[in-house]
């Protein structure tokens, strides 16, 4: 199979009762539903072949066709969004499944391809992206997922500690080259992402609320490519008007970028 007849699915997997944000996709930012600005990044990626919306709620399903986008109601339960994920691969041919969390607005599709390329060319089972912590409030977050590779890129770790731990200072600060944050996104050849779906859920995954150690706890090697493209992510109900204000700057810097004709990236 050459690589331009691969076909990678983003799936975005999009719960309505979020125990921390009930409705967190529909929320508004600058005139759009969240979803809708997730959807439309992924759906300008050049290497993408289809996105769907993978949603429980038939409230999220109709707003997404309303933009004109793809939704697909997969009911019941579902312990992550890695198994919403394969319940979606059981319904659609593919061959790679991206899973790209609807909370994670990237900023720039190239983000996405900082992930497809190079995972495409690796052989690899399973890929993630990781961006340089530059904010010591981050480091400290358990709601921002730290995570540590080897030499070859491949994870050790994934963590809501600040890890690794700098034992030689008096206070923990993030460390340019040294910590990086994990961003909320993975691709899997198919039959990982199944596999990864039928085994149980580990007691590291359990623990820190993490689907990823489900892979590392049974052998499954994930690669970690760097991305120095920007996303803005939205955890609580709180995050909303920083979020919106962040996604103002960048869509205004753009837009008079552009009108300029100046290359725009982030």
């Amino acid at each position: 199979m050459t690589k331009a007849s691969r076909t990678v699915t983003i799936v975005i997997p999009a719960r309505y009762g979020s125990s921390r944000f009930p409705g967190k996709p529909l929320v508004e930012l600058n005139g759009k539903p969240m979803i809708q600005h997730v959807y439309e990044q992924a759906a300008a990626c050049r290497a993408v072949s289809q996105v769907l919306v993978a949603t429980d709620d038939e409230r999220i399903k109709q707003v997404v066709e309303r933009f004109g986008g793809r939704a697909v109601f997969v009911a019941g339960e579902y312990r992550t969004g890695t198994d919403r994920v394969a319940a979606v691969a059981r319904m659609f041919a593919g061959d790679y499944f991206l899973d790209l969390q609807g909370d994670e607005i990237p900023l720039s599709s190239e983000l996405l391809t900082d992930l497809i390329e190079p995972f495409l060319d690796s052989g690899v089972r399973m890929g993630t992206l990781k961006r340089v912590i530059d904010s010591t409030d981050d480091l400290l977050n358990p709601a921002v997922v730290k995570v540590v590779t080897d030499a070859k890129g491949d994870a050790l770790y994934f963590s809501r500690a600040p890890i690794p731990f700098v034992r030689d200072v008096a206070q923990q600060q993030a460390i340019g080259g040294l910590h990086y944050i994990h961003l909320g996104l993975y691709i899997y050849g198919r039959d990982t992402l199944l596999q990864l779906a039928s085994l149980p859920t580990s007691r590291l995954e359990d623990a820190e609320k993490l689907e990823q150690l489900r892979a590392l706890d049974s052998g499954i090697r994930i690669r970690v490519w760097e991305t120095k493209h920007a996303s803005l992510r939205v955890d609580r109900p709180e995050d909303v008007p920083g979020v919106a204000e962040r996604l103002q700057q960048y869509e205004t810097v753009k837009r008079e970028l552009q009108n300029s004709g100046v290359f725009f990236k982030v």
